[in-house]
């Protein structure tokens, strides 16, 4: 009873304190973004009384998942967990909700090598090479959305892209028919140096802005939306370099993954795959046997 028991209140003027203290900790400008902006929803949810407790904790996790879906309750809580630390009061954090790991893609949500190719060909004819670049440049390589600012004239010329990112710094080579399309893109829009995908003004692009102009291709392009989101590039690539390799160790270098388990995620097969290749197994190594 003693964790519902203890409580502590919340000031308006410790959410300030919480951006810096995870600017301290290293975290990715989008993860304090995204974090901030869990907390002040956290802290709507409290009202006018601003004292927690394990209880009142207990139910913000039960009005989360009412409202929410299962990932999203649990990357709330993840930020809420980080507030609760940065208060001292590690004691009183939520566990987050099990979720049984899901071996398979969702057929509706794989994008495959003809609709990669499609996406790119329609942002071309449509005069967007910027963002067909930005497609094959993270299809080509595995990089995050986010990892697009690493790629400069500078490093492009050399062939190799250092990256730094959640607390881990690794090199990408790039593809001798990529860095030549990037480096002819440069040429042709007159940018000598510095950031490659910047904006008309020479601000680099905004992320969410390249996931808005990719949405736009579906129609022309002839794509479902649900396929059509940066990271399933990076998905895609993974998934051919491990067809082509089988190189799951290497695969996580490239990826900047920490776990193996992580790039598994990344190298699943959909259900669809998995049904073809049991009944070809069943067909040809166990009724073969019995007819």
């Amino acid at each position: 009873m003693e964790q519902m028991d203890f409580s502590i209140e919340v000031s308006e003027s410790e959410i300030e304190k919480f951006a810096d203290y995870l600017y301290q900790k290293e975290n990715a400008k989008a993860t304090i973004n995204k974090y901030m902006a869990d907390i002040k929803k956290f802290l709507s949810f409290l009202a006018d009384d601003k004292r927690i407790n394990k209880k009142v904790l207990l139910q913000y996790k039960e009005w989360l998942v009412q409202k929410y879906a299962v990932n999203s309750v649990n990357s709330m809580l993840a930020a809420l967990n980080q507030f609760l630390e940065f208060l001292n009061v590690g004691k009183l954090k939520v566990k987050r909700i099990k979720v049984q790991k899901q071996p398979f893609l969702q057929d509706q949500k794989e994008l495959t090598e003809k609709e990669c190719r499609k996406l790119i060909a329609t942002a071309m004819a449509e005069g967007k090479e910027q963002l067909a670049l930005c497609i094959e440049t993270i299809a080509c390589t595995g990089i995050r959305i986010s990892e697009i600012k690493f790629f400069t004239v500078e490093r492009v010329k050399s062939g190799k892209v250092e990256i730094y990112n959640k607390g881990k710094y690794r090199r990408i080579f790039l593809p001798k028919v990529l860095q030549r399309k990037l480096l002819s893109y440069c040429h042709n829009n007159q940018i000598a140096e510095g950031w490659v995908f910047v904006t008309k003004n020479g601000k680099l692009k905004d992320r969410s802005n390249i996931w808005r102009e990719m949405k736009r291709l579906k129609e022309k392009a002839g794509v479902a939306e649900s396929k059509i989101f940066p990271h399933n590039f990076r998905h895609l690539f993974a998934r051919i370099y491990y067809k082509v390799t089988k190189d799951i160790t290497g695969l996580a270098d490239l990826l900047g993954h920490s776990s193996i388990n992580v790039t598994r995620i990344y190298t699943a097969t959909t259900e669809t795959v998995f049904q073809k290749k049991l009944d070809k197994i069943v067909e040809q190594e166990i009724l073969e046997c019995t007819t």
